[in-house]
């Protein structure tokens, strides 16, 4: 990684209630040396933005059980481009389907990790892409 510590947002969006993953991953890339900024619970996609924006994020890392994964991630990327911040990379994980995974790509999603994906796998994405 180069000087400048790069910023992400772990932001688990919808009605879905389990965050552990979420709150591990931010711990992770904490840990790797990344600033983390964890949004909590129950975010909308106009929240999360809204946040990554104010925070002046680099990467925006959204957590999906909720299977709402083919409306937030395209909202997400929506927002982001209306807002002008369509550089913010954006990833992801939680339950999804192989089969919904290269269009989600297609759309922009840089990166989507599903349960079972060793955290070394997060970590070392994030780092090629933030390679100095």
């Amino acid at each position: 990684m180069s000087d400048k510590k790069i910023r992400i947002l772990i932001a688990k969006p919808g009605l879905d209630g389990h965050d552990r993953g979420a709150k591990v991953i931010a711990r992770t890339l904490r840990d790797a040396g990344y600033e983390v900024i964890y949004t909590g619970l129950r975010q909308s996609p106009e929240q999360i933005v809204a946040s990554a924006i104010s925070e002046d994020v680099d990467a925006i890392g959204i957590s999906v059980l909720s299977g709402a994964h083919n409306y937030l991630f395209p909202r997400i990327i929506e927002l982001l481009k209306e807002q002008g911040s369509d550089d913010i990379l954006l990833f992801g994980g939680g339950i999804i389907p192989d089969e919904d995974i290269p269009p989600l790509k297609e759309l922009g999603v840089a990166a989507l990790f599903t349960p079972g994906a060793p955290l070394s796998d997060i970590v070392g994405f994030l780092s090629e892409r933030y390679a100095s």
